[in-house]
């Protein structure tokens, strides 16, 4: 880290993007269609540049791999608690602004610090811990059928919304123990916050269904994340445990549609049917679409610079995943991919905690579609995806596909190889056919059941 104490401003030449005054926008269709460019502009005045996240709110991107990392290992220097954003705090920022979800203060342990972070992290990573490899597997496993059946009979789906995007959501009912009601809540929230719809009223559904929840699992534990947390020393409350389910939630269903559907798109283009093995493709994604590109927004303690680059105290600091592993710097890890030097999952004491999890999910999910349906093509050129706009995520927008159509298919799982998420064992029941094709869709009109509850009258579980 340079020297706290910014050095006498020097003016920079007109055109370069540090010039007073000029930020790169980061959003839009031209920001959506080629970050890259953007980020290769950026780097090239310096390890970090200003940048505008969504009208009118500013912030620093740092594009420099080696800057990343002192930014990211330095929590003396640089806080991840959002109240110190000066601007936010004057009154300077849209309270519309669609960025805000992602960066309003929540008291889990992605805005907090020091003591209260190393708190809420325990009881988060130790809870995790908890979670078996071979349980984990079976529940993609199983979700993964129940959502290929919708769409097999057909010939034609959309993987994106019709795959990746359900089967996290669908996931973290399951690990969260949620029952019928409160998935379906859970599960309509979400997918509003994620797609920006009606964003405060979503926000408050989703808190709601999550305290509804935390007061099931103090009357009735079971063997699930939520009633791990509350179960775990660190003696959590309420509020704290809805804010953490809300955290695993927003860091793992987003990313991890994002991992499944940007290697499903490599894997089925071109490079992709050359014989590219499914780990080989994920780590492809994690150095060159990251799922979450842009984001661990910090803010400086104090006036600094990195890098020669001034820094304000309580501005905020974004951390550019994308542009650091494309780092030329990198060149020698770059060429082997080695997994050990991109951050798409983090650095320092904010670092990923579920990154294994994580990774066998998006393997299991992509196993399972490969399966079954072989012959599955992209239904359109791979170079005419449409990417999600916004300055955070690399997502599609959809990821159209065609196969040969084939019969849903019977869930048969082995005797006593799973439980329901309070731990009594699945039923007979869950022997039957899955329903071809006629799951409703969260949240739709006029829909008495959501996807979580149709999913559970199929395994009454």
């Amino acid at each position: 880290m340079d020297s706290p104490q910014r050095p006498a401003p020097q003016s920079p030449p007109q055109g370069c993007p540090m010039h007073v005054g000029v930020s790169t926008p980061l959003y839009g269709e031209m920001f959506s269609s080629d970050p890259g460019a953007v980020y290769d502009k950026l780097r090239a005045n310096g390890p970090a540049a200003p940048v505008e996240l969504a009208p009118g709110v500013e912030a620093t991107l740092v594009t420099s791999h080696e800057a990343a990392l002192r930014v990211l290992q330095n929590p003396g220097m640089f806080a991840r608690d959002s109240r110190r954003w000066a601007a936010l705090n004057e009154g300077r920022v849209p309270m519309d602004s669609p960025v805000l979800p992602m960066m309003f203060y929540r008291p889990n342990c992605l805005f907090t610090d020091g003591a209260e972070h190393l708190r809420l992290r325990k009881a988060v990573t130790e809870s995790l811990g908890r979670l078996n490899d071979n349980r984990l597997n079976r529940h993609v496993e199983r979700i993964a059928g129940y959502l290929i059946d919708q769409f097999s009979p057909l010939g034609r789906a959309d993987l994106l919304n019709d795959y990746a995007k359900l089967l996290p959501l669908l996931l973290f009912n399951q690990l969260f123990g949620c029952p019928a009601d409160i998935g379906d809540r859970l599960t309509r929230s979400m997918s509003a916050l994620f797609d920006g719809l009606d964003v405060i009223q979503a926000n408050e559904e989703l808190t709601a269904c999550l305290m509804d929840l935390v007061a099931l699992k103090r009357r009735q534990p079971g063997d699930d994340i939520t009633s791990w947390l509350i179960q775990h020393p660190a003696g959590l409350r309420d509020e704290e445990l809805k804010d953490q389910l809300v955290m695993l939630m927003g860091a793992g269903v987003e990313p991890e549609r994002n991992l499944i559907g940007n290697a499903l798109l490599l894997l089925l283009s071109g490079e992709g049917r050359s014989g590219l093995r499914i780990e080989d493709a994920l780590d492809d994604v994690l150095w060159n679409n990251p799922p979450i590109a842009n984001y661990a927004t910090h803010y400086p303690m104090q006036d600094l610079d990195v890098g020669g680059v001034p820094m304000d105290a309580g501005s905020p600091v974004v951390i550019s995943f994308a542009a650091a592993n494309s780092d030329p710097a990198l060149t020698d890890a770059r060429l082997t991919l080695s997994k050990g030097a991109h951050l798409a999952w983090g650095a320092g004491p904010h670092a990923c905690p579920a990154k294994s999890p994580a990774q066998l999910i998006a393997l299991s999910a992509i196993e399972c579609l490969l399966n079954a349906l072989p012959d599955v093509t992209l239904a359109v050129p791979a170079e005419s995806v449409e990417w999600r706009p916004g300055p955070f995520q690399r997502g599609l927008v959809s990821l159209p596909v065609r196969f040969s159509p084939a019969p849903a298919r019977t869930a048969r799982p082995a005797a006593g190889a799973d439980t329901a998420p309070g731990g009594s064992p699945v039923g007979a029941e869950a022997t039957q056919a899955y329903p071809q094709a006629t799951a409703p869709a969260p949240g739709r009109a006029g829909q008495k059941k959501g996807w979580w509850s149709s999913f559970l009258d199929v395994f009454r579980v």
